[in-house]
């Protein structure tokens, strides 16, 4: 518990001082945000903000959990894991499609990046090494940090997948998951905060696995993900002191697909896939109402000749700011829903580990 607390603690102290810095060594270089033309007219003063910010989040997160080890180590209570290496992987290595998308926006001064294709492409290269490598590194018990079964609460037995599928799913899960928060990175301090609403319930769940006694949890490195998930947490509120509205910068791709790509790699490496669904449940929401918005407007234009949209604007979001509401409104609203469908995700857990413990 001790280590937890020192990870939070590092990781939190770490984005709230470093990001300054960033923020300061961004905007000499004039590493600024593009902002799209068709986007609410209000983000235009927000050109020039510098982006990128994610190198903040995704640098704290690895201290916090560097340092925690550490302090492992003087204790001789144990080393790095397999589980918790990979999920920080994942992390880094889709912040890394982010920051050379992000990169391409800025000097090319527009508000796209890298293609789509090569966007996919990059996440796809670095989720088929995760799943391969996930299904690897066998522990005391056998357990590999990653399983071939879909799984809710645990592994769903009856449903095996095999190797393949394994990997095909982990791509579906990590390509929706970061680009849901990649969509949902709109407005100042939406996506942090909701992303460490996310990180704390994993974190909680985590830990609960690695104290179970029922040992119905087969996963292989708990208590080394909840590390890694209250690093996340800390290194979220951290950045959203800087990134609170006005935010004087933006985590960019960088770190909305680091995020998105850590949420669903602790959610296959802690066995609980498909309660990811109701723990990012405001993710899910805003890139529903995207894929409706497209799918409406296609369906439309074919039809009538001219698209019609169900939103003034998507993602959702910027439906409610072009109906009139203030940002800070809207985010706070959004956060009040992002908490909720937390506190429903960790609700079902928890009634689970009771009945079971």
């Amino acid at each position: 518990m001790k280590t937890i607390l020192i990870a939070a603690v590092v990781a939190l102290m770490t984005s709230i001082l470093c990001t300054p810095l960033v923020v300061v060594f961004f905007r000499r270089r004039g590493f600024g945000q593009e902002i799209r033309v068709d986007g609410p007219q209000t983000h235009l003063v927000k050109r020039g903000t510098p982006t990128m910010g994610g190198v903040a989040i995704v640098g704290s997160t690895v201290v916090g959990y560097l340092v925690a080890h550490l302090v492992l180590g003087f204790r001789g209570q144990g080393g790095f894991t397999a589980s918790g290496l990979l999920a920080l992987f994942l992390m880094v290595g889709l912040g890394t499609v982010g920051f050379l998308d992000d990169f391409i926006k800025i000097r090319r001064q527009r508000s796209l990046g890298l293609r789509a294709r090569a966007k996919f492409l990059g996440q796809l290269i670095v989720t088929v090494a995760f799943a391969v490598l996930a299904l690897q590194f066998p522990g005391r018990h056998g357990l590999s940090p990653a399983s071939t079964h879909i799984s809710y609460m645990r592994d769903i037995g009856a449903i095996g997948i095999g190797a393949v599928g394994f990997v095909v799913l982990a791509y579906l899960i990590v390509a929706a998951t970061s680009n849901a928060v990649n969509l949902s990175d709109g407005l100042d301090g939406l996506a942090a905060g909701a992303a460490a609403m996310v990180f704390g319930a994993y974190a909680l769940i985590a830990f609960l696995q690695w104290r179970n006694t029922c040992s119905c949890y087969e996963v292989r490195d708990a208590l080394d993900l909840s590390i890694v998930a209250v690093s996340a947490m800390s290194a979220c509120f951290g950045f959203l002191w800087w990134n609170a509205p006005p935010a004087q910068i933006f985590m960019g791709d960088t770190g909305s697909l680091a995020l998105g790509g850590l949420m669903a790699g602790l959610a296959i490496l802690s066995r609980t896939e498909l309660l990811l669904i109701a723990l990012g449940g405001l993710f899910a929401a805003i890139t529903i109402s995207t894929v409706l918005q497209i799918g409406w407007f296609k369906v439309t234009r074919i039809r009538t000749g001219t698209g019609r949209r169900i939103f003034r604007m998507s993602p959702l979001h910027h439906h409610f700011e072009l109906a009139g509401w203030e940002q800070v409104t809207i985010i706070v609203r959004f956060w009040i829903m992002g908490g909720m469908a937390v506190a429903f995700g960790v609700g079902l857990f928890y009634a689970d580990f009771i009945s079971n413990g």
